[in-house]
């Protein structure tokens, strides 16, 4: 018998509506499972005390004719995203104390659809770098393999779905935190287009680079939750829209050069990544290589804006709680002090020419794949606390040209998860997703699910 922890978001949603289960019972399966398995994995900071009673009144919205597919479906949220009456720390000693005044726009939306809020998930202090041991709350830890990193900043998000604490978990991604997390721990990432998921109530990193997005166990219910958190729906396709449309007659580009010649690529990474192309062949699409914009260009320009912004952000904190800060943090925001009003206009139109050569890059394509991440998780013994780690990613141009992007499951190494990205222009969620879900429903890698014993 499937254990109601493990039922998808359209099963469960189909149960309650249907009166076979109850929000309240389904909540407390979750809760179950949080407290089995959150020992090893420390993704929950904080867990929500009225988490039951919110399931309560999701049952009374059922019982009231309320048909969504999020009532009564158990959510979780990383801790720089605001839940009206948790704590709200951004993973950092500095905001030790702070209760949200009110929920993020994006938890709103979910909440105001029944959706209930079990708690809070560890986040890198200030959604910046880590793992940093020295911090209030322990990092989270890998459910593949405990000795390993989820990837940031979204790590507790990847940690709790992954290991199967919920279906759904809030993230932010402002250089690639939704997506390598997901790849890291084997899950599904969604970063939207930039400005689809409002931003408001989420602690900012970089404002024109942060987007807020989904963490799920499959594409589906990471892109019914996108559509759930879309702000102004009618102004964006729904994700959903071609879910099942298949792979069929799209025109992929396969950016290879972006990995292949890495020597931090793994092995594994590339044949991975080869095969995923040709299950796409297979599945009917077209595949092209093409090559994108030199990804140091990329790093370089959205490392200039990242840390210029980050430091705006974080004066006033700085002159009255420099003490609390974590120092990678500090070291982040050192480099942010070296960057010139000259050094960020120079980036800014880089920004700018850097768009639009992707988009003519992709001219002849409907979407692009590539690699998420170069390596699986690294292990914690890779970090000591005190420096900061760059794990080799291929994330950050997406944000610096604010393009979707969908990061999925492809494999295995070393029994630790790989990940490629699905890349559409601005507003194609729907066609990543589609094409997601037709890779996903052909192969097997979403659905192997890490072992827990106790």
């Amino acid at each position: 018998m499937t254990d109601l922890a493990d039922l998808s978001i359209p099963e469960a949603a189909a149960a309650l509506q249907e009166g076979r289960l109850t929000a309240r019972q389904l909540s407390e399966a979750a809760l179950a499972r949080i407290a089995a398995r959150d020992d090893r994995l420390h993704a929950f900071t904080h867990l929500n005390p009225d988490a039951l009673a919110e399931a309560d009144r999701a049952d009374a919205m059922l019982a009231d004719g309320h048909a969504g597919p999020f009532c009564g479906i158990p959510i979780a949220v990383k801790d720089l995203i605001d839940v009206a009456g948790l704590p709200a720390t951004s993973g950092s000693a500095v905001l030790a104390g702070r209760i949200a005044p009110a929920d993020a726009a994006a938890v709103a939306r979910l909440r105001a659809q029944g959706a209930v809020v079990l708690g809070k998930l560890a986040t890198y202090e200030f959604a910046m770098v880590g793992p940093d041991m020295t911090l209030p709350d322990p990092p989270a830890r890998n459910p593949w393999n405990t000795a390993h990193i989820t990837g940031g900043s979204s790590s507790g998000s990847a940690a709790a779905v992954a290991g199967g604490l919920v279906r759904l978990a809030l993230g932010t991604d402002t250089g690639g935190s939704i997506r390598s997390p997901a790849a890291y721990c084997g899950c599904v990432g969604l970063k939207p287009s930039y400005d689809r998921v409002s931003r408001s109530g989420a602690f900012p990193l970089s404002a024109s680079l942060d987007h807020v997005g989904p963490l799920a166990a499959s594409v589906e219910e990471a892109a019914l939750a996108l559509d759930a958190m879309t702000e102004a729906p009618d102004d964006w396709r729904a994700a959903t829209g071609q879910l099942t449309r298949g792979a069929k007659g799209l025109r992929i580009g396969y950016a290879r050069n972006w990995f292949a010649d890495d020597p931090q690529a793994t092995p594994a990474l590339i044949r991975a990544m080869d095969d995923a192309a040709a299950q796409f062949s297979m599945l009917g699409a077209t595949i092209t290589q093409l090559d994108l914009p030199d990804y140091a260009l990329f790093e370089a320009v959205g490392s200039v804006i990242l840390h210029a912004e980050a430091l705006g952000e974080h004066e006033a904190l700085i002159r009255d709680r420099l003490a609390f800060y974590g120092r990678p943090v500090l070291q982040c925001l050192a480099f942010g002090a070296a960057v010139g009003a000259e050094d960020l206009a120079r980036a800014r139109k880089a920004q700018a020419a850097l768009t639009e050569e992707a988009l003519q890059a992709m001219a002849d394509v409907d979407i692009v794949i590539t690699a998420t991440t170069l390596t699986p998780a690294l292990p914690f013994s890779a970090f000591d606390g005190q420096k900061a780690v760059w794990t080799p990613m291929r994330t950050i141009p997406f944000n610096v040209t604010g393009q979707p992007v969908l990061s999925l499951p492809i494999g295995f190494d070393d029994g630790l998860p790989l990940g490629m990205q699905v890349i559409g222009r601005k507003g194609d969620e729907d066609l990543i997703c589609a094409a997601g879900h037709a890779f996903e429903r052909a192969t097997d890698a979403s659905a192997q699910r890490p072992l827990f014993r106790r």
